[in-house]
């Protein structure tokens, strides 16, 4: 299941950059695409605010 950001997202860009698939966009709270993402667990790695999980 592809990774999901919460709304304890701050919108601080950190995860974006990591992301080898290029399945994180920006917002107010960034989205991660779940048809492009991998599972990788990159971006969860580097998010200081703990917000990106493993979807259910």
């Amino acid at each position: 299941m592809a990774y999901v950001i919460t709304d304890s997202c701050v919108a601080c860009g950190t995860c974006q950059p990591v992301c080898p698939v290029d399945a994180i966009s920006e917002g107010d709270i960034y989205h991660i695409d779940p048809d492009t993402c991998i599972e990788c667990g990159s971006c969860a790695e580097v998010c200081p605010s703990d917000a990106i999980k493993p979807g259910e």
